[in-house]
């Protein structure tokens, strides 16, 4: 049987959900995409996909192409559409390069449709708002309003972060992850492989990272908030071959995955592995408890150095991405303040304490790594010891760390705890235990990655974007991993991409109830939206 979906034309809802102001209803999107597009323009008439609809493609448009496969009934010869076909064609126009490459023109109107951009980049996102305009299922046919989309993100840094050292998540996982953030136009994976808990890719010159640090001898259950292990053993890494496809399906996707390698804290799984890197020079166990740890790096120690570069070395050889994350954060002092060979590491460098210390241990690393052709990001804390020249920040202890290091001149992504970290309860009641105070769908929403402190000011272009962090220490399923993100992860994206003057709760929540059979589609899990979630919810 053949089934035909409408999808009905937007001003009248537009109206109503903004109160019914024309100039609502000039600034707000189509109800049926996510992110908002910045601008659109309706227009009279619809166009009739169907299986008799031509796509017109150069082979420049195959990522964005393959979004839309199973919705046409033929690709058509060259790049112009045969006389009296109805044709959707995609097409770079370098004539559009003003705007950025991600951003794209739609046009649809009754005689076809035309998805332009500057780039690939560009036409993979004109391809998934036009994805998000048809049925989820593709083979059903559709009739879409005329419309006119002008646009492009606000932000170029649109990204979550996926903890897998604490609950290690099988690559076909982080598949479908990318999948539902290409869906949403965000381009930026965060993969935390090491920590106290886990390292989680293998390095070629020390074998005993996976054979040793990727397993632990038990771990915390996740239904209970304890920091003392009574559940089983747990482990698993990628291999160089599994990360490659995962990169090789970033790349399609058109994200760039960018790999942390926990330093100099959070190192007990390669302390525990490699012998040499600590203060004490203890061979230790892979830690089956969470929080923070006093064993980290020496900073004293040449070994340490010598180990670290010859795992970034193969780090930044594997990882296309200019940007490589370092970590930089929770760093007890104590062991360095006990240790000879730190101490004296800072009489030789003229440091003034501790730190310094970290920051000279930083700037080192950045270095090397500069000298492998990449750039360092770190978490706040990198501020405190001294910022390396070219460091980015990621603030996630509030917003201050990333208003001090923009201030300085370095890029900043804003990822704080009190809206962006995802394994924080999503309500008050009804939902698993989790760690952390409720972060409800509407404060996500709600978020502002660019602080009143900037607003206006030159260092307010250092907010490169947001970023939405899903921690696992109590997240050890695909299922509750999905649970946690979607769909504060949908909300993150429009704050990320859409204009901040089209921010729109009622809207995004009545766009959202069209997300979500995708979401179905896709095998995607997802927290459906409570009352608690409304469009009254406060920010």
């Amino acid at each position: 049987m053949k089934t035909t979906t409408t999808i009905a034309m937007v001003a009248a809802a537009l109206l109503a959900v903004a109160g019914g102001t024309a100039r609502a209803a000039e600034r707000t999107a189509l109800p049926h995409i996510i992110p908002a597009p910045a601008r659109a323009e309706f227009c009279e008439g619809t166009f009739e996909f169907s299986r008799d609809t031509i796509i017109i493609a150069s082979e420049e448009a195959a990522t964005a192409l393959a979004v839309l496969n199973g919705y046409f009934g033929a690709k058509g010869e060259g790049t112009a559409c045969p006389p009296g076909a109805r044709c959707v064609s995609l097409a770079i126009d370098a004539a559009l390069a003003a705007n950025g490459p991600e951003s794209y023109e739609l046009s649809v109107a009754p005689e076809g449709v035309e998805l332009r951009a500057p780039a690939q980049a560009g036409l993979f996102y004109a391809a998934q708002t036009l994805r998000q305009m048809l049925p989820a299922e593709p083979g059903i046919a559709a009739s879409v309003p005329c419309v006119k989309i002008s646009d492009a993100p606000r932000f170029r840094w649109r990204g979550l972060m996926l903890d897998v050292s604490r609950h290690f998540f099988p690559k076909e996982f982080v598949f479908r992850m990318m999948e539902a953030m290409a869906a949403l136009k965000m381009n930026t994976l965060h993969i935390h492989l090491t920590d106290d808990q886990g390292w989680r890719l293998e390095i070629d010159a020390f074998p005993a990272l996976t054979k040793t640090g990727a397993w632990r001898g038990a771990s915390s259950p996740a239904d209970e908030l304890s920091m003392s292990p009574s559940g089983p053993a747990h482990g698993g890494f990628y291999t160089k071959q599994d990360m490659r496809e995962i990169l090789r399906r970033a790349a399609e996707l058109h994200i760039t995955v960018v790999p942390e390698i926990e330093m100099p804290g959070h190192a007990v799984a390669a302390i525990a592995s490699v012998p040499g890197l600590s203060c004490k020079g203890e061979r230790l166990k892979v830690s089956t408890r969470w929080g923070v740890h006093k064993d980290v790096y020496c900073a004293g120690s040449e070994r340490v150095f010598e180990f670290l570069e010859i795992v970034l070395g193969e780090v930044a050889e594997l990882f296309p991405g200019e940007i490589i994350h370092v970590g930089g954060d929770e760093v007890p002092k104590h062991n360095w303040r006990q240790c000879p060979k730190c101490q004296e590491r800072i009489r030789t460098e003229g440091l003034a304490n501790e730190e310094e210390l970290q920051g000279w241990f930083m700037k080192r690393i950045e270095n090397f790594l500069e000298s492998r052709g990449k750039r360092i990001i770190g978490w706040d804390e990198i501020v405190e010891g001294g910022l390396p020249p070219r460091a980015a920040v990621m603030s996630w202890r509030g917003m201050q760390g990333g208003i001090t290091a923009a201030l300085e001149g370095h890029d900043v992504v804003m990822s704080p705890t009190s809206h962006c970290y995802f394994d924080y309860m999503q309500a008050e009641t009804g939902e698993p235990r989790r760690v952390g105070r409720p972060i409800e769908l509407a404060k996500v929403y709600g978020f502002e990655p660019v602080p009143p402190a900037l607003a206006g000011t030159p260092a307010a272009e250092r907010i490169i974007g947001a970023q939405g962090n899903i921690w696992t220490e109590y997240i050890d399923s695909e299922e509750l991993a999905e649970y946690m993100t979607w769909p504060r992860g949908a909300a993150l994206a429009e704050v990320a991409w859409s204009p901040k003057e089209t921010k729109d709760y009622a809207g995004f929540l009545a766009r959202l109830e069209s997300l979500l059979p995708r979401f179905d589609a896709m095998g995607v899990n997802y927290r459906r939206p409570g009352p608690e979630d409304g469009a009254n919810a406060r920010f």
